[in-house]
């Protein structure tokens, strides 16, 4: 059984849990990478434009030196208007079917405030559902496809996720 603490802290991550809106943001060149974004929102929030575009910038500058981390050019992109902040994540695919993480968090609309989140912040509930999908699309489509590569990465880019995720 978990402690008293820990029973309680679940209890109250279980109450304030609920579905999140996602919906793409389309693919397009960044960096040299095909990028894949998504825009994740909770109740009452939204990701704007600028949101977009900030999220659009950073990965950039992240992607700008990912070949020196093995990239294998095909990358995700997260931007989260989530109920405490905004986060930013930026997800590539690496060598030897590894994948590099970069997480960016700030206060919720200020978009220019993000930065690098803490050394070992992961991706929460939501964003987690978002890359599985995106896990399971780069598998299926790029990894066991068939056929040219080109065809294989136009099948990736289309297989997106909308609606909500829990």
């Amino acid at each position: 059984m978990t402690r008293l603490e820990d029973q309680k802290a679940l209890q109250a991550l279980a109450e304030g849990y609920h579905a999140r809106a996602v919906r793409p943001l389309g693919c397009s060149e960044i960096a040299g990478h095909l990028v894949k974004a998504y825009a994740i929102e909770a109740p009452g929030r939204s990701v704007t434009e600028q949101d977009a575009q900030t999220g659009r910038r950073i990965a950039g500058e992240h992607l700008a030196s990912a070949r020196l981390r093995g990239s294998a050019g095909l990358s995700v992109l997260l931007f989260h208007a989530g109920g405490d902040g905004d986060y930013v994540l930026v997800h590539t695919w690496i060598e030897g079917h590894m994948s590099d993480l970069a997480v960016f968090t700030g206060p919720a609309g200020e978009p220019d405030q993000l930065r690098p989140g803490r050394s070992g912040l992961a991706p929460c509930v939501w964003e987690a559902a978002v890359l599985a999908h995106e896990r399971d699309a780069f598998s299926r489509h790029v990894l066991d496809g068939t056929g040219p590569l080109e065809e294989r990465l136009a099948a990736w880019r289309g297989d997106v996720l909308e609606g909500e995720v829990r």
